[in-house]
C-alpha cells in the first residue's frame, strides 16, 4: 500500500550576502597562497641566481690565477710596450676578459656540454646568458675610483691591505698591468709589517707564507720572499642589475704574486727522482731539514723527507716516509689527509699546487739558458723596467762578466783574448787583455793601462809596473803605493816621444788546462777583492758575482758550447776558493761550461750581518751560488770524498722524460763518487741574509677575498 504524505516543508533561500562574501574570502585566500608562491619562487629564483653568480665568480677567480702570470712574464719582454694593442694583451681589461671566457661565465651551459646531452631534440627555457662585454661594471679599484685596479705600491691601504711596496717609476702602469720588476722594493711604507728591517732587507724579506694548502712552508710561517699585490672590487651581477633588478654586493680580491727566491734544501721545477743515485746505489749521510719541492717527483727505496711538495705529480715507494707517515695508498685520496690533520695536525707533508684552489706556483726555470748571456738577444719597449731575461738568466744578472774573446783559429782553440767587465762608480767598465801578446810592443802579457805620462796612480798592493812607449819601456816589480809615471821617476826610454805607464796585477784568472788536456779559465775569487781596487772598481760588496762565457756571437773563431760538454769544449776551474769572507755580500759564479771545483770551497766563517743570528749558533759563511750544467770535483786528481753543506737546486726545465738527480756526484774524470763518500747536510733558508747574490726564483699567485665588514 502507498502512502502520500501532504505535509509541506518550509522554502529555503540563498543569501547572496553570504555567497559573495564566502567567495571573496576564497578568493582573497588564493590569491594570497598564489602570492606566497610567486614570492616563494621568486625568492628561490634569486637565491639560485646568486648561487649561480657566485659559482661563476670562483670559476672567474680560478682562471685570472692561471692567467697572470703569464701575462706578468709577457709584461717583461720584447715589444710589451711598443703598440697600444701589445699593451691590452697584458692589461688587467684583457686577463679579465679572458677570465670569463675561460670560466664560460657569459653562458648557462657550455656548448661542448649541450651536445653531449642534446639530441637534436632539446630546447633551452634559460634566458640567462649575458654578453658581459663591459669589464668595468664587474671589476673596479678596490679603493677609489678610476681606470685599472687598486696596485699596492707606493701607498698605504691600512691594516686590511697588505703592506705595500716602493717604488720611484709611474704607478698608473702598476694599475693597469701585472709588472713584476727588481725596482719594486720593500721601503718606509712596510716598516713594522713585515720580519725585519726593509732598509737593509729591501728585495726580500720575511713575510708570513698564505693558507693554502700547498706547503711550499708551512701556512703562516714567516719564509724570505717579496709581495706583490693588486686588489679589485668584483660583482658579476653588477653587468645586468637593471634587467635582472638583482642586488649583491662587492667582493674584495687581492691578488698576490709573492717572488720567492729558492730556499728549500732540494728544489727543482722539473722531474726529480730522490732517495737514489744514478747507479741504483741509496743516499747515504745524506740529512734534509726542511720541504722538498719537484715538478714531478720519484721518491725511491727507504727515503725519509719532512716534507714533500709538487706541481704535477708524486710517485712515493712504499718504504719512503715523509713526514714521519708511509703512504701505501695515493696521499691524496679522500680520507687520507683529514684522517692525518685530525691525529697528527693540520699540516699535511705531502701536497700538490692544483691541490690550493686558486693559487699557482710557477718555477721560473730557463734551462741551459739560465748559464749563457749570448744566448739573448737584447730586449726593449717592455711594459715592466725590468726584462724577462734581466729577471730570469742568472748569467746576465751577475757584476763582473769574464768572456773568451778570440781563438788562435777555428782549429785551434787556444784563447787568445779574454774580456774582463766589472762594476765603477755605478756602470760597467770593460778591459781587454789579449793572452798571445802584450797591449803595446815589447810589453809582456798580463799588463794594463795605468794613466799616460806624467800622471799618477795609486797601487793598494804590489804589482809590476812599466813606462814608455813605443818598443821602449823601463820596469820595476812589486811596487806599491802611489807611483808616477815621467821621466824623473823612470828615466826617459823614448826622448821625444809620449809615454804611457801600464802595470801587471796579480790576476784572479787565468788559462789553465785539466790533466786531460781541456783548456779552461781558471778562476782564483780570493784575489778578486785585491785585484778590483786596484782597478778603482767597486768593492766585492758590488762586484759579487761572475758570469763565464764564450763569445762565440761576435768572434768566428769560437763556437757555442755543448751541454753536455764535449773534448773540444772549455771548461771552468775554481781554486783558491776557501776563504771567500772578502765578499760580504756573498758571491756567485755562473757558467756554460763544465765546472770543475779544485779546492775547498768556502769554508772559513766570518761575523754574521748586524741583526742577525744563525740558527742553533751555527758559524756563519758567505752565502754562495754556482750555477753549471756540468759539476766535477777534483783537478789534478780525483777526490776520496766530498761534505757538502746548503742546499741543492736545478734549473732543467720541466719537460723532461727521464727525472733528474740532484746528488750525483762526479770527479774530474768524469767517474762518480761512491755513495759513502758523499755527506750532505741539506737544509732551509730561514734569513734573507742567507741569501746569495745570484738565485733562481719561484712565483706563487694567490687570490684572497677581504671578509666583508657589517
Amino acid at each position: 500500500m502507498q502512502t502520500i504524505s501532504n505535509k509541506k516543508h518550509a522554502r529555503g533561500y540563498i543569501s547572496m550576502l553570504a555567497v559573495i562574501s564566502i567567495s571573496m574570502l576564497m578568493l582573497v585566500l588564493t590569491i594570497f597562497a598564489y602570492k606566497r608562491a610567486l614570492n616563494a619562487h621568486a625568492t628561490f629564483s634569486k637565491i639560485h641566481t646568486q648561487t649561480d653568480f657566485r659559482e661563476k665568480e670562483e670559476a672567474i677567480l680560478r682562471s685570472i690565477v692561471s692567467i697572470v702570470p703569464n701575462r706578468a712574464i709577457l709584461a717583461m719582454q720584447n715589444g710589451s710596450d711598443a703598440s697600444t694593442a701589445s699593451q691590452m694583451a697584458v692589461s688587467f681589461t684583457t686577463i679579465f676578459q679572458d677570465a670569463l671566457n675561460q670560466a664560460n661565465a657569459r653562458t648557462s651551459i657550455s656548448a661542448d656540454l649541450l651536445d653531449e646531452i642534446s639530441d637534436g631534440t632539446v630546447y633551452r627555457g634559460n634566458t640567462g646568458d649575458a654578453a658581459l662585454a663591459d669589464v668595468s661594471k664587474i671589476f673596479k679599484p678596490a679603493i677609489g675610483t678610476g681606470s685599472g685596479i687598486t696596485a699596492g705600491l707606493n701607498e698605504d691601504y691600512g691594516a686590511k691591505y697588505p703592506p705595500s711596496l716602493n717604488f720611484s717609476g709611474t704607478l698608473a702602469y702598476d694599475k693597469l698591468y701585472p709588472i713584476v720588476s727588481d725596482y719594486k722594493k720593500y721601503g718606509t711604507l712596510a716598516n713594522g709589517n713585515v720580519g725585519l728591517p726593509t732598509a737593509t732587507y729591501a728585495d726580500f724579506n720575511l713575510i708570513p707564507y698564505p693558507q693554502i694548502d700547498f706547503g711550499y712552508v708551512q701556512p703562516g710561517e714567516l719564509f724570505v720572499a717579496k709581495r706583490n699585490w693588486w686588489a679589485f672590487k668584483m660583482n658579476l651581477a653588477a653587468h645586468d642589475d637593471t634587467i635582472t633588478k638583482l642586488s649583491r654586493y662587492d667582493r674584495t680580491i687581492v691578488l698576490s704574486l709573492y717572488e720567492i727566491p729558492s730556499q728549500l734544501p732540494i728544489s727543482a721545477g722539473a722531474y726529480m727522482a730522490l732517495g737514489q743515485y744514478a747507479n741504483g746505489s741509496a743516499w747515504q749521510n745524506i740529512t734534509i731539514s726542511g720541504t722538498v719541492f719537484a715538478g714531478r717527483a720519484l721518491v725511491e727505496g727507504a727515503t725519509a723527507l719532512d716534507s714533500l711538495a709538487s706541481r704535477r705529480g708524486l710517485d712515493i715507494s712504499t718504504n719512503s716516509t715523509i713526514g714521519g707517515q708511509s703512504f701505501v695508498d695515493n696521499p691524496f685520496t679522500p680520507g687520507i689527509r683529514e684522517n692525518y690533520q685530525l691525529t697528527e695536525g693540520d699540516f699535511f707533508p705531502v701536497s700538490l699546487a692544483s691541490e690550493s684552489g686558486k693559487a699557482v706556483f710557477v718555477p721560473i726555470s730557463r734551462g741551459n739558458d739560465f748559464f749563457d748571456r749570448y744566448a739573448h738577444t737584447a730586449e726593449t719597449n717592455t711594459v715592466s723596467p725590468t726584462t724577462w731575461n734581466e729577471y730570469s738568466v742568472g748569467a746576465m744578472q751577475c757584476a763582473m762578466r769574464l768572456d773568451i774573446t778570440k781563438a788562435a783559429s777555428a782549429s785551434d782553440p787556444t784563447p787568445t783574448e779574454l774580456t774582463f767587465s766589472y762594476m765603477k762608480n755605478g756602470s760597467r767598465e770593460t778591459i781587454v787583455l789579449p793572452l798571445d801578446t802584450g797591449v803595446a810592443t815589447s810589453l809582456p802579457v798580463g799588463y794594463i793601462k795605468a794613466c799616460d805620462e806624467n800622471q799618477s796612480y795609486n797601487f793598494t798592493s804590489p804589482v809590476d809596473v812599466a813606462y814608455g812607449a813605443a818598443g821602449s819601456y823601463y820596469f820595476r816589480q812589486a811596487v806599491s803605493g802611489n807611483v808616477i809615471f815621467n821621466n824623473a821617476n823612470f828615466g826617459d826610454p823614448m826622448a821625444g816621444a809620449p809615454k804611457v805607464g801600464y802595470y801587471r796585477p796579480p790576476f784572479p784568472f787565468e788559462i789553465k788546462s785539466l790533466p786531460n788536456g781541456r783548456i779552461c779559465v781558471a778562476v782564483y775569487p780570493e784575489r778578486f777583492s785585491v785585484f778590483l781596487a786596484l782597478l778603482g772598481a767597486d768593492s766585492t760588496a758590488v762586484n759579487h758575482s761572475l758570469a763565464v762565457n764564450v763569445d762565440y756571437v761576435n768572434t768566428n773563431t769560437l763556437t757555442k758550447p755543448f751541454i753536455p760538454s764535449t773534448d773540444v769544449d772549455y771548461g771552468v776551474i775554481l781554486q783558491e776558493c776557501g776563504n771567500l769572507t772578502t765578499f760580504t755580500k756573498g758571491f756567485s759564479l755562473v757558467t756554460n761550461l763544465s765546472l770543475h771545483i779544485g779546492d775547498d770551497f768556502n769554508v772559513t766563517s766570518m761575523t754574521p750581518p748586524s741583526g742577525y743570528t744563525p740558527p742553533g749558533g751555527a758559524a756563519f759563511y758567505p752565502p754562495c751560488s754556482l750555477f753549471a750544467p756540468e759539476q766535477r770535483y777534483g783537478v789534478g786528481t780525483n777526490p776520496l770524498a766530498i761534505v757538502f753543506n746548503g742546499q741543492v737546486g736545478s734549473t732543467a726545465r720541466d719537460d723532461a722524460q727521464d727525472p733528474i738527480r740532484p746528488l750525483d756526484t762526479e770527479t774530474t774524470s768524469g767517474v762518480e763518487l761512491a755513495a759513502n763518500s758523499i755527506s750532505m747536510n741539506l737544509s732551509t733558508i730561514s734569513h734573507p741574509a742567507e741569501l746569495p747574490p745570484i738565485t733562481m726564483k719561484n712565483w706563487l699567485v694567490v687570490i684572497e677575498e677581504i671578509a666583508r665588514e657589517y
